[in-house]
């Protein structure tokens, strides 16, 4: 049960902003709180033509007797509800006050006749999203002594996290000589110059003791026979600065890995008290003065509206692989924190940069780990050929996901794929030990079998790059700073906001991200955002006010969608046209006409959403109104991908242009910055931002830009 929140209110929504009324001016508005009760009611409605939120208040009973109390508004059903609820034995928290109904008069009309309970939290920190950046963020947080609540739309080990399985990098040198540094360069090389080589510094470095950490806390992972930390080899890894051949950097809990840190973190998150609100979904930042002072989310329960007050917000809420129609992110993945960032006027980074896993199964997407190409797998032709020597000879199937996504599809493209429409390629693992199977890739052994009827160990997988990751997002500093460019600098933080994980772009990943650096991207972060507010924040700091209307404008959003009476569309329908014109349009390969329809098509489909129908109007579990409000949030983060990919003339990393082939360092050397100055029209607008070309101190040397050759 949720603690009693501080105050609670009912909105009600009006059916025009000009009403006029001779009600009660606002000075006459009384909203109490006290420990047994927190209700608003029953004094007359007001309303103002300057107001858009109404509110309804009530005295405080303190749990004394109805008896005396004003009726005048209330029916005979409502005075009942109230008098239960308000029992000298009961306390009403915000649990009961969400499913009580709202008091409307005969004075005004809501727009959708619908009156939204409001319930108001206060927190040190509020963080949004339950994967593993959340869960460490929250954790490091209340460890601390600070008041921390985690918001999440899913259970926390549903989130996607759990679909890690590969590993985390660490440079421990558990099988072979290995240092940070080492790994660092691995990364910039993989980012193809894109990756901020101070973030990536920090990242590196902090990777051994994040690991070991882990290893602390409970995470089981695999061992070799001294009983040390398994290590893998992993794609595009190398030592001694890519002169050493082969890295074993990759650690791992056989092909689990994501799943056992974030069972393991959530268990430690409750083991330090941080307060969960599960099934809540996050609807926009709240926003005065430039400065981020909470969010506003709906209960999935009840579709009550409730509303964090917080001094930092941490947001990590995944990427945004559902824009696309294959893809290995789970239905959930609907970049929602970064549609939330546009929304308050925000930039997003580098947004065209969309990874290619090269092991999705044929058909269904499902993620087969690059580390069943670490552990000896095989990529095949239609001619039994090993084609990725003549792409990446030194590296062959561990170069970097992007070369090797591009490989597949050019074998396919130059007829030499398999099956009956040649459209995928096969991963051969049969010639592995069964044993080394059972032990090391367990998981991906049931997924070849459920999702592609194949038995590993007898025959291949069939397998075709499919969208796996955004390197993307929203911008960043190291410590987790959002941040935004202004004339006077381009890393202006933006007060009260941080970001950790897929849904930031911190950027560590540039262009490319390097396989198992985003299991230690999301806890590195989550880490450093926690550090971030230790530092910056005093226990019991105490809140400032807000305005009386904060957050109302999202309100407002969402009862428009889903009382729409432009609707003709269902959500399905649309956001089907949407995965479907991203996956012809910005694919593994690129060029100018196709980006250019893609986006006239996307732009169509953007303006489409103002006609989309929510068929179900009930208040629990309205799977038909979330849905909605994701596929708009799809729609934010799909324009700007599109739109970045058609301007940046040049190939880079994961952005591989068939008519722009080289990477242009002269021209093209910056971040790409995103926005929507118009929500409405969703007419992109793109501008540069540097990248950071300086390390944290003398401990690692810059790596300066050459050809990139695995």
């Amino acid at each position: 049960m949720q603690p009693i929140a501080p105050r609670t209110e009912c909105i009600l929504l009006p059916a025009a902003c000009a009403m006029h009324t001779d009600l009660f001016p606002l000075s006459c508005l009384h909203t109490t709180t006290t420990s047994h009760t927190m209700i608003s009611s029953s004094k007359r409605l007001l309303s103002s033509s300057h107001r858009l939120f109404n509110k309804v208040a009530v005295p405080s009973f303190c749990g004394s007797s109805l008896r005396n109390a004003p009726q005048q508004n209330l029916s005979k059903r409502d005075y009942s509800i109230l008098r239960n609820t308000l029992s000298p034995k009961r306390s009403l928290n915000a649990s009961t006050i969400a499913r009580m109904p709202s008091f409307n008069t005969n004075q005004t009309r809501a727009a959708s006749n619908k009156a939204y309970p409001l319930v108001d939290h206060e927190y040190d920190a509020v963080v949004v999203g339950a994967g593993g950046a959340g869960l460490t963020a929250a954790t490091v947080l209340a460890k601390k002594g600070y008041k921390v609540a985690c918001v999440t739309k899913l259970f926390p080990t549903r989130s996607h996290t759990v679909a890690a399985q590969g590993g985390i990098n660490a440079a421990l040198g558990n099988m072979q000589e290995d240092d940070w540094r080492y790994h660092a360069y691995d990364t910039v090389k993989g980012s193809d110059w894109l990756g901020d080589q101070d973030a990536i510094h920090y990242m590196c470095r902090e990777a051994p003791q994040t690991v070991i950490e882990l290893e602390h806390m409970g995470v089981p992972f695999s061992r070799t026979p001294e009983g040390k930390i398994y290590q893998r080899a992993f794609g595009g890894q190398s030592v001694k600065f890519g002169k050493g051949g082969q890295a074993y950097r990759c650690c791992a809990a056989a092909d689990r890995t994501g799943h056992a840190i974030l069972h393991t973190t959530y268990g430690e998150a409750l083991k330090h008290n941080v307060k969960f609100f599960i099934e809540y979904f996050a609807m926009d930042l709240i926003m005065e003065d430039g400065e981020c002072r909470g969010i506003m989310a709906m209960n999935l329960v009840d579709s009550a509206i409730h509303r964090f007050k917080a001094h930092y917000t941490v947001l990590a809420t995944g990427g945004y692989g559902r824009a696309y129609a294959s893809c290995t992110s789970a239905h959930t993945c609907t970049g929602d924190g970064t549609a939330m960032v546009s929304r308050a006027g925000l930039p997003l980074q580098d947004l065209e940069f969309v990874q290619f896993h090269p092991t999705g199964i044929y058909g269904s997407g499902c993620l087969i780990t690059e580390g069943a190409r670490g552990e000896g797998g095989i990529l095949r032709n239609k001619n039994g050929e090993r084609f990725m020597e003549k792409y990446a000879p030194t590296a062959k199937e561990l170069a970097s996901r992007d070369v090797v996504s591009r490989a597949m599809m050019s074998e396919i493209i130059a007829g030499n794929g398999v099956g009956p429409q040649g459209d995928h390629i096969h991963l051969h693992l049969d010639h592995l030990p069964k044993e080394l199977l059972a032990e090391r890739l367990p998981g991906i052994s049931e997924t070849a079998m459920i999702f592609a009827g194949v038995d590993l160990t007898k025959e291949p997988i069939p397998v075709v790059p499919t969208v796996h990751y955004n390197m993307g997002g929203v911008p960043t500093l190291y410590s987790g700073q959002v941040i935004t460019k202004t004339p006077e600098n381009p890393d202006t933080p933006v007060r009260g906001l941080l970001a950790a994980g897929e849904a930031a772009c911190a950027s560590v990943h540039g262009a490319n991200r390097l396989g198992a650096n985003s299991l230690l991207d999301i806890v590195v972060f989550g880490r450093a955002c926690a550090h971030y507010i230790e530092e910056s924040l005093p226990r019991n700091t105490p809140h400032r006010p807000w305005r009386p209307d904060s957050g109302e404008d999202a309100l407002l959003h969402m009862d428009r969608i889903k009382h729409n009476p432009q609707g003709t569309i269902l959500v399905h329908e649309l956001r089907d046209e949407l995965q479907r014109t991203m996956s012809r349009h910005a694919s593994v390969f690129r060029k100018q006409d196709l980006l250019e329809e893609g986006c006239k098509k996307v732009s169509e489909i953007y303006e489409k959403f103002k006609h989309v129908k929510v068929t179900d109007k009930s208040d629990s579990y309205n799977v038909n109104m979330y849905e909605a409000l994701e596929l708009e949030n799809l729609l934010i983060n799909a324009i700007q991908t599109i739109y970045a990919a058609e301007w940046r003339k040049e190939s880079r990393g994961a952005h591989a242009r068939e008519d722009f082939t080289e990477r242009d360092d002269e021209n093209w050397m910056f971040h790409t910055l995103t926005s929507l100055p118009d929500l409405k029209k969703g007419h992109v607008e793109l501008e540069g931002r540097p990248v950071h070309d300086y390390t944290l101190d003398d401990s690692m040397s810059y790596v300066a830009p050459f050809k990139r050759v695995y």
